[in-house]
C-alpha cells in the first residue's frame, strides 16, 4: 500500500484478489458505481456482480454499466434489464454497424463513489476468476483511492454519454481538453483515443523508452509500433537490460503467431524473451527504472492505435517495487527463449503461419481502421 495522503493504490495481482476488492467495494459504495467493461460474459461471475449492483440499487446507489459492444456481443441486452428496471443505466459502447465496427472500447473500469477505482486487464468472466497459476489466466490490476479516482468518474462520464452517438464521436471526444491528466507529481492518467493526432499511452512511452537504463515488459498480445520496436532493439544492442515476458498460451493464436514473427530481430539485438507457462497470459505492466505503467492496454499496434484504453503511469517508489515483485515472480514461471533453439525449431510452416498472420494484424488490420476513420470524418 502506498498513501501519499492525497491517494492510496494497491496491485491486485490476479482476478481472484481483484474480484473479491470490487465486490467489497460495490458492497459498501453509497452514492455511485460506475462499470466499465470491454468483454461481459453471461457467467456465475457476472451474476454476482449483478447481484451486488441490484443490492446497491435498491439502497439508492446511481449504478452505470457500460459494455463495448463488440466485445461483448454474445451477451443478451435481457441480462441487465433487471438493473434497468430498477433505475440503473446501462449501455452499449459504439453500436455495432458495417462502418463502426473498428474503434473499440478495450477499458476496463470500476469507480465507487467516486473515491475508489479498479482498473487493469480484467473483463468479466469465468477466464479471468483465478490465481493465474493453478486456474484462470494471469492477469493484474490497480485499487487506486483519492482524486484519481474522480478523474476517472469524469472519464467514464464522458464515455458513457457519447456511448450510442451515430457519428464520428472518437474525433471530438476529449478529457479536460487532451488524453493526458497529471493527478500529482507520481500519477499520470492516459486516456487513449483512437484518433489521427493523439495516442498518448505510445507517446509518453516512447519518451521515457528514450531514457531508460533498464525495461521489463509483460504483454500478452505483442506487436508494437515500429518506433518503439527500434527504441527496444537499440537499448538492447547499447547493453542496456530489455526483458519481455510473452504469451508461452494465448486466447489468440493469430495474435501469437504476429508476435513470434518479429523474435528474431529481438533476440539477435539482445533482448530477453521469455514465455509464460501455467495458464493463458493477459496481464499489461511496463516498468522502465523508477516508473511503471498499468491498464488495458497492449503493447500491439490495435491498442497503441485504435482502441479506446485506459493506462496510469506511475512512479511512486513503492508501487514501482510492488511491480518489480510481480514481474519477478512471474519470471519464474516462464521458458526463456534462445536465439539459437527458436532459429533451430521453426520450419517453413510455421514461418508461413507467422508471416501471414503478421500481414492480418501488422497491414491489413490497420489498413481497415483508418479506412472507417477516414470514411467518418
Amino acid at each position: 500500500m502506498s498513501d501519499s495522503g492525497k491517494y492510496s493504490a494497491q496491485w491486485l495481482g490476479n482476478g481472484q484478489v481483484a474480484f473479491a476488492a470490487m465486490l467489497s467495494a460495490i458492497a459498501t459504495a453509497q452514492r455511485s458505481v460506475r462499470l466499465e467493461m470491454y468483454i461481459c460474459a453471461d457467467c456465475d461471475l457476472t451474476r454476482r456482480f449483478r447481484s451486488i449492483l441490484l443490492e446497491a440499487r435498491a439502497r439508492g446507489v446511481k449504478v452505470s454499466v457500460m459494455i463495448d459492444a463488440f466485445g461483448s456481443h454474445e451477451l443478451s441486452d435481457d441480462f441487465w434489464r433487471p438493473l434497468v428496471e430498477q433505475g440503473g443505466l446501462f449501455k452499449r459502447f459504439n453500436p455495432m454497424g458495417l462502418h463502426r465496427i473498428a474503434c473499440r472500447n478495450h477499458r476496463k473500469l470500476m469507480v465507487c463513489d467516486d473515491q475508489v477505482a479498479f482498473l487493469g486487464g480484467f473483463n468479466l468472466a469465468t477466464e479471468y476468476d483465478g490465481d493465474g497459476i493453478t486456474k484462470g489466466w494471469r492477469d493484474l490490476g490497480l485499487q487506486i483511492s483519492g482524486r484519481i479516482a474522480m478523474e476517472l468518474s469524469e472519464s467514464f462520464d464522458q464515455l458513457f454519454e457519447k456511448a450510442h452517438a451515430r457519428q464520428p464521436f472518437w474525433q471530438r471526444l476529449r478529457v479536460h481538453g487532451a488524453e493526458s491528466i497529471t493527478s500529482g507529481a507520481q500519477w499520470k492518467l492516459l486516456l487513449n483515443t483512437p484518433n489521427f493526432r493523439r495516442r498518448m499511452f505510445k507517446q509518453t512511452l516512447g519518451k521515457d523508452l528514450e531514457k531508460a537504463k533498464s525495461v521489463r515488459i509483460i504483454s500478452p498480445y505483442f506487436l508494437p509500433t515500429r518506433k518503439i520496436r527500434k527504441s527496444l532493439i537499440q537499448l538492447a544492442r547499447d547493453g542496456r537490460r530489455v526483458q519481455l515476458i510473452l504469451a508461452g498460451k494465448s486466447d489468440v493464436r493469430l495474435a501469437q503467431l504476429a508476435s513470434q514473427r518479429i523474435y528474431g530481430i529481438f533476440l539477435r539485438a539482445g533482448v530477453e524473451i521469455y514465455e509464460y507457462q501455467p495458464q493463458i497470459l493477459h496481464s499489461k505492466l511496463v516498468i522502465l527504472d523508477e516508473i511503471a505503467y498499468a491498464g488495458s492496454s497492449n503493447l500491439d499496434l490495435r491498442s497503441l492505435n485504435f482502441n479506446y484504453e485506459l493506462m496510469v503511469r506511475t512512479s511512486d517508489p513503492a508501487l514501482v517495487r510492488g511491480a518489480e515483485f510481480l514481474f519477478e515472480d512471474d519470471l519464474k514461471r516462464c521458458r526463456r527463449v534462445t536465439w539459437p533453439a527458436w532459429k533451430e525449431a521453426r520450419g517453413w510452416w510455421t514461418k508461413l503461419r507467422e508471416h501471414l498472420a503478421y500481414f492480418l494484424l501488422a497491414r491489413l488490420d490497420p489498413f481497415i481502421v483508418h479506412w472507417q476513420l477516414k470514411i467518418l470524418r
